[in-house]
């Protein structure tokens, strides 16, 4: 049974009201029980001192430490996720040349983050990171207990407050995972997902086709009145199996990368050609790590590592940012170059704020990776073990790492 199919309001109460609530209590203290006394690896104090050194706190006067890369303080916004993209495939990444041609172009055309990473291995814990600022965790996903999503500062709901109009587009179910609870917590109020399309667009496992999807976010887009505006496109045909309407290359995945990709060029072609464009800025960025290649596993750093583009007429010239971070940054980066407080966010930094430290996070089944410029460790909780560490100062990032995940548990138990 999944909580989040019953959610259809902005007013939460109302969600709450049309949920089992035997189910409900059962389903909090089952999840509760699983959460309560994980990850305990060091006594709250240290983890507190660990923590703080990570943490942005934002103060009056620190944006003048920020480079301002929009023309604008509010922006439209677009924000594509890229099903299962990475650096691999990427020829501006050090990846393949031939494939995300669009997302190499769009790198020397926008801002290209070099040093970014994915905080999970699933979609759901990678929309959370994107939207809602909250680390991946290893053994479940906060999307799974709605009542703790309620209490999420998402950035999301933050500009509908702010007097954004709010859209979601995906070509799959929105109800898989919990995720349709998710946006509409997040201040979406129109979800177009499979059900929204004719039949006869179903031509894959996952749903309908990405440029079906893209086809349906343009004519939105065309009709859209009120402005600012924060659209969310969720791509998903680069998943497997792999079956697109598209032949450019023979390795299978390759070539649905290349399908995502070819879509997303035309989008954006589309998309220049409107009055909007102007004042637009659109957020590429894969929802979690790399599908490629085939035969990669966990313990690859290079899996984690993904791109993250910003590229619109609302951003002032190109330009490279070549701080550490993850997903969960995008809150903090982008509320501070609107000059909107990111406080809540206590798990969020700006990666263009020159005075709080720079890294990326992420979790895997049971599992986390801590990377900056000087350290990249991954750490096995099952049986405690350093299974990779590299870079100039070898161990120096596995107390903070451990650090972060007690926090976060600390937090999920609590919410």
């Amino acid at each position: 049974m999944n909580l989040g199919r019953v959610y259809f309001s902005q007013n939460q109460q109302l969600n709450h009201a049309a949920i089992n609530p035997v189910f409900s209590l059962l389903s909090s203290v089952v999840g509760e029980m699983k959460i309560a006394g994980m990850y305990r690896f060091m006594e709250p104090a240290e983890a507190d001192r660990l923590f703080a050194d990570l943490q942005d706190m934002p103060t009056v006067g620190r944006e003048a430490h920020v480079e301002r890369l929009l023309t604008t303080e509010r922006p439209n916004v677009i924000v594509v996720v890229l099903e299962s993209f990475s650096g691999k495939i990427m020829s501006r990444l050090g990846g393949l040349p031939n494939v995300a041609v669009n997302m190499d172009r769009l790198a020397d055309e926008g801002v290209l983050f070099t040093n970014f990473y994915a905080n999970s291995f699933r979609t759901d814990r990678g929309l959370a990171a994107i939207l809602g600022a909250y680390p991946a965790q290893p053994t479940t996903s906060i999307m799974k207990y709605p009542k703790k999503v309620d209490s999420l500062p998402m950035w999301t709901r933050q500009l509908r407050n702010e007097g954004y109009d709010l859209a979601y587009f995906y070509g799959g179910d929105a109800d898989f995972t919990g995720m349709r609870s998710f946006l509409v917590t997040g201040g979406f109020d129109r979800i177009t997902s499979d059900q929204d399309f004719p039949l006869k667009y179903k031509l894959s496992k996952w749903g309908v086709p990405d440029q079906y999807v893209f086809d349906a976010t343009l004519r939105a887009l065309q009709t859209q009145r009120k402005t600012p505006f924060l659209y969310v496109v969720q791509t998903s045909s680069s998943h497997e199996p792999y079956d697109v309407p598209y032949h450019k290359l023979k390795d299978e995945r390759l070539n649905a990368f290349a399908y995502t990709d070819d879509c997303l060029g035309r989008f954006i072609a589309q998309l220049k050609r409107l009055p909007a464009w102007k004042n637009t800025l659109v957020v590429l960025v894969p929802d979690h790590l790399g599908a490629y290649p085939k035969d990669i596993d966990y313990f690859d750093f290079s899996r984690y590592h993904i791109p993250m583009i910003w590229v619109g007429g609302a951003v002032k010239s190109p330009a490279r940012c070549e701080a550490y971070g993850s997903q969960i940054d995008i809150a903090a980066t982008l509320l501070s170059q609107m000059r909107l407080s990111y406080r809540s966010y206590r798990f969020s930094k700006d990666m263009l704020n020159d005075q709080v430290r720079h890294f990326g996070y992420f979790s895997f089944p049971n599992a986390f990776g801590f990377v900056d410029a000087e350290d990249s460790v991954m750490y096995n909780c099952d049986n405690n073990q350093v299974v990779a560490d590299q870079g100039r100062r070898r161990g120096y990032n596995l107390p903070y790492g451990k650090a972060f995940l007690q926090k976060l548990y600390d937090d999920l138990g609590n919410r």
